[in-house]
């Protein structure tokens, strides 16, 4: 059988070319796949992150308002376990509170409380968020003035 003129001059792609054009495209999506996993991931650190900065916002909003702060620490959650608090109250005790005098502060005085809030949503040292806020309490009532 003798092939025509225009079977000779055909040519199509051999099974090389084929095989070397399929790993180039196999690389070329895994990198794709590989980036677009990667920024996934970001976003739902993000949005972790962002959820706790507005718990703990709201937390701190509404700190001494609600009730008043008593020193100690206070724990608890929100979103069913997921983002997990710790809120601790202290007096202030500022750089120059060491040379105070007891006797020169007055139990009617304002005083300063230090809040500091701690929020985890996972295990890891990237999986917290810590703030340090001062509030100022109220005189205490029913000293003699």
């Amino acid at each position: 059988m003798k092939r025509s003129p225009a079977m000779k001059h055909q040519r199509g792609y051999s099974l090389l070319e084929v095989i070397v054009a399929f790993a180039l495209l196999a690389v070329a999506l895994t990198l794709l796949l590989g980036s677009l996993s990667g920024g996934s991931r970001q976003v739902h650190n993000a949005d972790l992150r962002t959820r706790a900065v507005l718990h703990a916002q709201s937390l701190l909003a509404v700190s001494g308002i609600e009730s008043p702060l008593q020193e100690g620490r206070q724990q608890g959650q929100w979103e069913d376990g997921r983002h997990r608090w710790e809120l601790q109250v202290a007096p202030f005790r500022g750089p120059r509170s060491s040379n105070v005098q007891p006797s020169a502060t007055v139990a009617t005085d304002p005083q300063l409380a230090e809040l500091s809030l701690q929020v985890r949503w996972g295990e890891g040292e990237g999986e917290q968020l810590q703030w340090r806020t001062l509030r100022l309490l109220p005189p205490a009532t029913g000293a003699a003035r």
